[in-house]
Parts: C-alpha cells; sequence; structure tokens
C-alpha cells in the first residue's frame, strides 16, 4: 500500500524537498526557547513583513547566532559554564538550544536585535518581479 502526500499529484513538479522539509518538521518536538511570530504592516497597511522573537534570557550577544543556511533561518545558542562559581542551588541551567524556521522563497533577514532578553529577528518579502517568458516551439521534421 503506498501513502498518499499533499505532494503526490502529477502537476507539482520539483516539490520533493519541500515534501522532505515538511516531515522534518513534524518531527520536530523541542520547544525551547518560546518564540512569537508577528505580522507587521507597513504604512500602508499592506507588506509581508514578520518579526520572530525568542525568549533567550541570560543568553548575551556573543552565545547567540543568527544564520540563514539555504532556504532555513537558524538560531543557535551556547552558554558556557562558570566554573569559578560555586552554586548552593542551581535552577537556572547553562543550556544549548537551536531553532530553525523554514523560510519562503524571497524571504530575506533584515535585522536582528536583543534587548530585555529577547531577541527580535526581523523579515520581509519583496514583491517578486512579474516575468512572463515565452517559450519558443521548434519543430521537426
Amino acid at each position: 500500500m503506498s501513502r498518499m502526500t499533499p505532494f503526490s499529484s502529477p502537476h507539482l513538479l520539483g516539490f520533493d524537498a519541500m515534501e522532505k522539509t515538511l516531515e522534518r518538521l513534524a518531527k520536530t518536538g523541542d520547544s525551547y526557547p518560546p518564540y512569537n511570530i508577528e505580522r507587521l504592516r507597513g504604512a500602508d497597511g499592506t507588506g509581508q513583513s514578520l518579526r520572530i522573537t525568542l525568549a533567550v534570557a541570560g543568553f548575551a550577544e556573543d552565545d547567540l547566532e543568527v544564520t540563514t543556511e539555504e532556504n532555513q533561518l537558524v538560531v543557535r545558542g551556547r552558554q558556557t559554564d562558570e566554573t569559578e562559581r560555586e552554586y548552593l542551588h542551581r535552577g537556572i541551567a547553562a543550556r544549548q538550544f537551536q531553532r530553525c524556521f523554514v523560510l519562503a522563497d524571497g524571504m530575506r533577514v533584515t535585522a536582528a536585535e536583543l534587548r530585555n532578553g529577547l531577541l527580535a529577528i526581523d523579515l520581509d518579502r519583496p514583491e517578486p518581479e512579474r516575468l512572463v517568458r515565452k517559450i519558443n516551439i521548434s519543430v521537426k521534421d
């Protein structure tokens, strides 16, 4: 018995990578750090600007890394244990994380800002240029 997928239609060509990405996203279960995603409206009320805000309290700027890798936004956090401290109780662990967001074609990161334990990453998608290209048909005898 074969499995039907949303991309199994013969009219959807070249979407194999997207199907694999969706399967990979369905398997991720880590919820740290918590985050918000909001749509930012432009002055005219339209636009495709987004802001991802991650709660990264305890992380300094040097502990965080924001990169784009192919069509993914990857946010990594690495804290190191300070060996010179002696804890009587340790309820706040030095923790590492990696959070990935899949970006649609044309999405770009415009800014990243760390303020009050929140890392805000702004993205936008400029309106793509509409191109119509005529394909010549060759006739062979």
